[in-house]
């Protein structure tokens, strides 16, 4: 007797359907989001194929592999078929691809305005479930020498060291520096803290010939500059 779930293996599909094999007939290009994560997943349960399964996942996020990135571990073990085993492989292939992203960005990247700000830091800070303030520190032609990051916090905020920030800047003999903070939130409207924290730095870089360029709030598509409001 034929059991039930052998209707739901992805062995039992002609073979353009099976994401292995048409990945390794077709290339890499010709799957989708589904069929890639299927991949990762392995296998299904009782009652989907791998593919199924993954769809029903990717539903949950409206499709976005941002927002896919971003469930936490439990959310992924909430699906029937689902284990810890693979929650964390997917957890970790989403993080390889958000650091390969982050490594395509060439070296010396110049900084022509707050958007090529944006487009530099956004791998790195845009799609994270908490707070980071980060550092660009630049050369007289705007050219970035190092980026970092200056502390990490819950999603209520992070604190924030000044001098240590300078301090860096001046043992990469950094001429500007640019500050960038996350808002988990999406919410792109600076608090009076990012304003009092904005000017403190430009106070205290000033003192040093350090230019403050700019101070950007980061979100997974957009982003506020307070050089481009008028707020340096």
């Amino acid at each position: 007797m034929r059991n039930k779930s052998d209707s739901f293996s992805i062995k039992s599909w002609s073979l353009d359907d099976r994401p292995r094999e048409k990945l390794r007939l077709k290339g890499r290009m010709a799957l989708s989001d589904a069929e890639l994560l299927a991949i990762i997943i392995g296998s299904g349960s009782d009652k989907d194929s791998a593919v199924s399964l993954s769809k029903k996942i990717l539903a949950t996020t409206d499709y976005n592999l941002n927002a896919l990135g971003r469930l936490p571990l439990s959310k992924l073990m909430s699906f029937h078929g689902v284990g810890e085993a693979k929650a964390v492989g997917i957890i970790a292939a989403l993080e390889l691809g958000r650091r390969r992203a982050a490594e395509a960005l060439p070296e010396r990247f110049r900084i022509v305005n707050s958007n090529s700000a944006f487009r530099y830091l956004q791998p790195f800070m845009g799609e994270l479930p908490h707070e980071e303030f980060w550092v660009l520190y630049l050369n007289n032609s705007n050219r970035i020498i190092r980026h970092q990051q200056l502390s990490k916090g819950g999603i209520t905020g992070t604190l924030v060291d000044v001098r240590l920030a300078l301090k860096y800047a001046l043992e990469v003999n950094a001429t500007a520096i640019i500050l960038a903070h996350n808002h988990p939130s999406g919410t792109l409207v600076p608090s009076e803290a990012d304003k009092r924290l904005t000017s403190k730095f430009s106070t205290a870089a000033g003192s040093l010939d350090i230019k403050l360029l700019d101070h950007l709030i980061v979100t997974e598509k957009e982003y506020y500059s307070f050089a481009d409001e008028g707020l340096l």
